[in-house]
């Protein structure tokens, strides 16, 4: 039986590459994302079975109209990647707008609580019972880098809902892990070669790694029996400077 995914924020970067892992790996997928042409360029680029749906999933009626829609097509949910997220300019938290910071909490932690809360829903009820969450959690989920409060804060809350949903998901076969990702190569990390602002104050350049590298790692995160989960897992470039002191 062919596995059915949905991966949140699927029309650019990190989920585009996480939907062509999961087709390539055997899964149906469904993209879902605000902007339906770009979900459908990645609908036509990557192949295989897929449902495009967009969705606003900071809105509970979009999310909701997105699971009817995903029952409909293929009758059950075995995963969800929590991928959709925003960041914001590096603003000093003094500095910062309010209305920045309910637009940031809305993607990055409402918006995975509605996903998870309606792959509960149909995990639980359908035959068989369970299925296997993901979240994007970044490594701002445990280290923020200078000036990132509202990514940071939501980013930490993830890994609430990661355990939460975890613990939670036993008695019912369903599996929630967590990624977190350091610098992945893409048009907003061009700067990191020239050098990025460190905790003590400088500045230094940072290695990146290649988006397919996360869609690979979820896929096999993905590929697990349910009876075994990867809780937290970090992807970074051997070389930056992440573990040490700054």
């Amino acid at each position: 039986m062919t596995s059915i995914a949905l991966v949140t924020g699927a029309g650019t970067g990190i989920g585009k590459a996480i939907s062509r892992a999961l087709v390539e790996a055997g899964f149906s997928v469904v993209l879902t994302g605000r902007r339906v042409e770009l979900l459908d360029a990645v609908a036509a680029e990557i192949g295989g079975d897929t449902l495009v749906h967009a969705a606003d999933i900071g809105i509970e009626s979009q999310v909701d109209a997105l699971f009817v829609a995903i029952v409909e097509r293929y009758g059950r949910l075995d995963l969800l990647v929590n991928n959709a997220g925003m960041s914001t300019p590096a603003v000093a938290i003094d500095e910062l707008d309010v209305a920045l910071w309910h637009q940031v909490v809305a993607v990055n932690l409402t918006g995975a609580f509605l996903c998870t809360r309606a792959a509960f829903r149909q995990m639980k009820a359908q035959t068989p019972q369970g299925g296997r969450i993901i979240n994007n959690g970044s490594i701002s989920a445990t280290t923020p880098r200078p000036h990132s409060a509202p990514y940071a804060s939501t980013k930490h809350a993830i890994t609430g809902l990661t355990k939460s949903s975890a613990l939670d998901g036993r008695a019912f076969n369903i599996a929630c892990g967590q990624i977190d990702l350091g610098n992945i190569t893409s048009d907003m990390t061009t700067n990191m070669s020239a050098g990025v602002l460190q905790a003590n104050g400088t500045y230094a350049p940072e290695p990146t790694i290649d988006v397919a590298l996360v869609g690979k790692a979820v896929a096999d995160m993905a590929r697990l029996p349910l009876e075994a989960n990867v809780l937290t897992m970090t992807l970074m470039a051997t070389g930056m400077p992440f573990v040490g002191r700054g």
